[in-house]
């Protein structure tokens, strides 16, 4: 089943080692750094269930603790915001809440608890044990222990896409840019929102499920052994479990394909064999991927009665007719590039990645376009309450890429290196410190989370009100988060009755 293609365009340029400006050093003193960034920013991480988190955790606290899938528990006992319009008056669901299998209809994806559960099982089992022990901790999953495991675990499940992406983003540009981009799309880019801040919602998940996928696709290029492609099968379906829309993904390895098979049929190829061999791996991918997806299908069979209802609205009522194409990028609702600017140069670095790679830059850029349009037809585009466009954290690897490339690329024409590696930080450092404050307005409720947004009052905020407040809410994001996490959703809570 191994095929033998190798040629020039699916040929994976390990280095570029013909481009002197693409280091040969030791990947490790970056890592190091990278790995210190970490550590001290894991004071940021935030233990709560809210939102969207709400449906994403109670697949695991539920199967953890009631061994079931019934998640009347998780939507009584989530937070107000979330429970509206969910809950009536007398603390009931609603009947529509309930799907007619008679299970509350949760559409969020299984993936995130797949991948907390290495972690919140054995969590659960110490909690058990110190409550025999007479310690008096609720094993209900919502106590403190599980809540930091859940958000510690999403933050180190960021981390780890971020290393993925740095050791991919360093093949194709000095190890410094890719350091570079890895640092400008961990704290410039809605990232952080989801990696600390909310950390029981998909995106830093996400993000690590296709760093993952497209790390080991790079890795294993050209040509794949049989285990190989299980694994990467494998992986895929995994990305696909944490986020459904990951799927658009497949178009790398998709257009790899594609072009294996054109090399197939040239003249004097042994094309019958090639193309059985090919078909052969392929089918063998597709296997494993539909496999590791076995938990969405069996997940949605008994919530909703069938394997491929996902309970969100049809397909038939999205906009694929007239898509947001110009408001998802710079709509002050929550948009892609209006709200996160460091994306731009991360996006036209994918045209240079295309030059120097065209099966894996034309691979990323086809997947891109695709996604966009994807996300630009839903119904629900602005993400509703979302930092930035939160659909697009997925790709938060491609976008190191991206950035890690043009910054090579620019590089090349900057006459002073040593004047362009500061002149790069000094605007990366910019693009992070505006993200910050903005991300300061968002979570206090200077600016709303849902709806558009006044730039101009952000203008202001940033520079008139963001350096007055930061460091009291910081104090008390360190010393008394509690209340803070309920002062910030009974503010959300109010701007979301009728007539506000």
């Amino acid at each position: 089943m191994n095929t033998a293609i190798q040629s020039r365009e699916i040929a994976a340029p390990p280095r570029l080692a013909a481009d002197s400006r693409v280091s040969a050093r030791s990947p490790v003193p970056y890592i190091a750094f990278l790995a210190v960034f970490f550590l001290t920013s894991l004071p940021l991480v935030n233990p709560w269930v809210r939102g969207d988190g709400v449906g994403y955790y109670a697949y695991l606290r539920a199967i953890m603790i009631d061994r079931n899938l019934h998640f009347d528990k998780d939507w009584l006992g989530a937070n107000p915001s979330f429970r509206q319009g969910r809950v009536d008056d007398s603390g009931h669901l609603f009947p529509d809440q309930y799907a007619p299998t008679g299970y509350v209809r949760n559409h969020f994806a299984i993936g995130p608890s797949i991948l907390w559960a290495p972690f919140l099982f054995p969590v659960h089992a110490i909690v058990l044990l110190a409550d025999h022990l007479g310690a008096h901790i609720a094993a209900n999953g919502y106590s403190r222990p599980y809540l930091v495991a859940m958000a510690t675990s999403t933050a180190l499940y960021g981390f780890a896409g971020l290393l993925l992406a740095f050791d991919l983003a360093r093949r194709y540009a000095a190890e410094r840019w890719a350091f570079l981009a890895v640092l400008g799309l961990w704290f410039a880019s809605a990232l952080p929102v989801y990696m600390y801040f909310n950390p029981s919602w998909s995106h830093a998940q996400s993000a690590f499920g296709v760093a993952l996928f497209l790390w080991y696709w790079q890795r294993t290029r050209p040509s794949r052994s049989p285990r190989q492609w299980l694994i990467l099968g494998l992986a895929a379906g995994l990305m696909i479990d944490i986020y459904y829309p990951n799927v658009i993904l497949l178009l790398v390895p998709g257009l790899e394909g594609l072009t294996e098979y054109r090399e197939a049929l040239r003249p004097g190829a042994r094309a019958t064999l090639r193309w059985s061999a090919l078909l052969g791996e392929h089918a063998l991918f597709l296997a494993a991927t539909a496999i590791m997806m076995l938990p969405i299908f069996v997940t949605r069979q008994i919530i909703y009665g069938r394997p491929l209802e996902f309970g969100y609205p049809s397909v038939t009522t999205w906009s694929w007719a007239s898509p947001a194409l110009l408001r998802i990028l710079f709509s002050s609702d929550h948009g892609m590039l209006s709200w996160t600017p460091i994306l731009i140069p991360a996006m036209l670095g994918l045209i240079v990645l295309y030059r120097r790679d065209r099966l894996f830059g034309g691979g990323l850029l086809l997947a891109l376009l695709a996604y966009y349009y994807f996300i630009a037809s839903y119904p629900d585009w602005d993400g509703i309450s979302s930092f930035g466009n939160r659909f697009f954290v997925s790709l938060t690897p491609v976008f190191v890429i991206g950035l890690a490339a043009a910054l090579d690329w620019l590089a090349r024409w900057w006459k002073n290196p040593r004047q362009y590696l500061a002149a790069a930080s000094a605007a990366i450092a910019l693009m992070v410190l505006w993200n910050f404050g903005l991300i300061f307005q968002w979570g206090t409720q200077l600016i709303p989370s849902r709806g558009p947004i006044s730039w101009s009052a952000v203008v202001h905020n940033q520079y008139a009100v963001v350096p007055v407040r930061i460091v009291g809410s910081l104090e008390a994001y360190f010393l008394h988060r509690g209340g803070m996490m309920q002062h910030i959703e009974s503010q959300d809570l109010e701007r979301l009755r009728p007539g506000q």
